[in-house]
């Protein structure tokens, strides 16, 4: 590149450096001299075109099967985008894309197509879930001591990683084929959401979809509601044996490692 006019501290031609790669200032141009070849702003925009495709490429990392689904040339415009809309702000890359699935949902023209942030909300929650802090997890065992009389006031907490959310659209099943090289089936919309649950097994990252019954006593239980109380809302919604509807609900979670604490 040209050589830096002079009078500036290094501080100075630093910032005013960092400004024009994040954010387009053009502020920097007039520190800079033309070379011999060519003018400052050629030479500049090598320089944002690189750092532009370092994030995007670090967005496709992140979200794989979604730039499976787009293409390359959809995913790069894409992605490109988002770093318009939100240049970085944090020196640990992993959390550059954490913005993603909002982008995808307020933003023209993707917020037409809920299946795109469907699919990049799966991805960003398998991730968070893969970082999450280590936490205590128990199991079958832990409970199995547990005296009858005291199930009625039972209360759970799920493990650290475990998160769980809506989407709208058959997203879902687009991921698993795009998981298995496989064609995605066209995509679908849904008048009522659906729920999917994510948490982290040992080292691995999990997630399978909820039943409409299991997603409320979920939410419940995460709340602190006792067992005794969850069971009453099974009634609620299903009066055929709630209690053994909630006692196998409550084995599953535990035999998938999801919680915490019982108490």
């Amino acid at each position: 590149m040209g050589s830096v006019k002079p009078g500036m501290s290094l501080r100075e031609i630093q910032d005013r450096f960092q400004a024009a790669v994040l954010s387009g200032d053009d502020a920097a141009l007039c520190d800079i001299m033309d070379s011999s070849r060519t003018g400052r702003d050629v030479l500049f925009g090598v320089y944002r075109n690189a750092y532009a495709s370092r994030l995007a490429e670090i967005i496709g990392q992140d979200h794989d099967a979604l730039k499976a689904y787009l293409g390359d040339e959809e995913f790069d415009a894409m992605a490109r985008a988002y770093i318009s809309t939100h240049p970085s702000q944090t020196q640990n890359a992993r959390w550059f894309s954490t913005l993603l699935p909002a982008f995808l949902q307020q933003t023209e023209p993707y917020r037409d197509y809920p299946q795109i942030a469907d699919l990049a909300q799966i991805e960003a929650s398998l991730n968070t879930a893969f970082d999450a802090a280590d936490g205590p997890v128990i199991g079958l065992p832990d409970v199995a001591s547990i005296p009858p009389e005291a199930w009625s006031i039972l209360q759970f907490e799920p493990q650290s990683s475990a998160t769980r959310f809506n989407i709208q659209s058959n997203a879902f099943d687009i991921w698993r084929a795009l998981k298995d090289e496989a064609d995605p089936p066209e995509p679908s919309h849904f008048d009522a959401p659906v729920s999917l649950l994510v948490w982290r097994q040992k080292f691995t990252p999990m997630i399978r979809q909820l039943g409409t019954e299991e997603a409320m006593l979920w939410n419940e239980a995460s709340k602190g509601v006792k067992f005794g109380d969850l069971c009453e809302m099974a009634a609620a919604y299903d009066p055929g044996d709630p209690a053994s509807r909630v006692a196998n609900l409550l084995a599953g979670w535990l035999s998938a490692g999801l919680l915490s604490h019982v108490g």
